[in-house]
């Protein structure tokens, strides 16, 4: 999944004894691939820095208990998975609480409106681009997540398994139901649309 140089090793040996500054170089190192897979996950550029942030801190707080042997990329990968799978349970939950409080039913069917606006005013990609977002807020936390690292990330199920703390066989599980919910889904919208 990751490539770990010495220099990683290095740099956490450093902090490790007393260098603070020097986790920024694994930040430098390692931000990128952490704000894509969060990006993928959360689909919103504001949570997915949050998620970096958040990642790096948990990362920063447990680097005691990194074991050296361990690849330093993959091990905070992991952790920023968690968090971007953390942000979206908390998201849903807290959507969930709104719409309970909601007086209007039809709100949202104003809103799916409003994304998916006429051709005259959203170019192609971008009404592709709302009906594949619309799509994956079909899918629990976990099959959004499995998704993101098989399709997008090129995870393979024992690493899904591995970041997500279950079996690879229920990772594959995950992943199928996954895409078996963004067929029909995107069928229905392509439908409506």
């Amino acid at each position: 999944m990751h490539c770990m140089g010495k220099n990683d090793h290095e740099a956490i040996r450093a902090v490790l004894g007393g260098d603070k500054e020097a986790f920024g170089a694994l930040v430098m190192r390692h931000s990128h691939s952490l704000f894509r897979v969060a990006f993928r996950i959360t689909g919103n550029e504001a949570d997915a820095e949050d998620v970096v942030q958040e990642a790096f801190l948990r990362g920063y707080r447990k680097l005691e208990s990194f074991e050296s042997r361990s690849d330093f990329g993959t091990w905070i990968y992991r952790i920023a998975v968690h968090c971007a799978l953390d942000r979206i349970k908390s998201s849903r939950a807290n959507e969930a609480s709104r719409l309970a409080e909601e007086t209007d039913p039809e709100l949202d069917d104003v809103q799916v409106a409003d994304l998916a606006a006429g051709p005259d005013r959203l170019l192609l990609s971008g009404e592709i681009g709302a009906l594949q977002q619309t799509a994956m807020q079909s899918l629990t936390p976990t099959e959004r997540t499995a998704f993101v690292l098989r399709h997008m990330e090129d995870c393979s199920t024992e690493e899904i398994g591995a970041a997500l703390g279950i079996a690879p066989n229920a990772a594959k599980q995950a992943v199928f139901r996954a895409v078996q919910k963004l067929r029909f889904r995107l069928a229905t919208l392509r439908v409506k649309v």
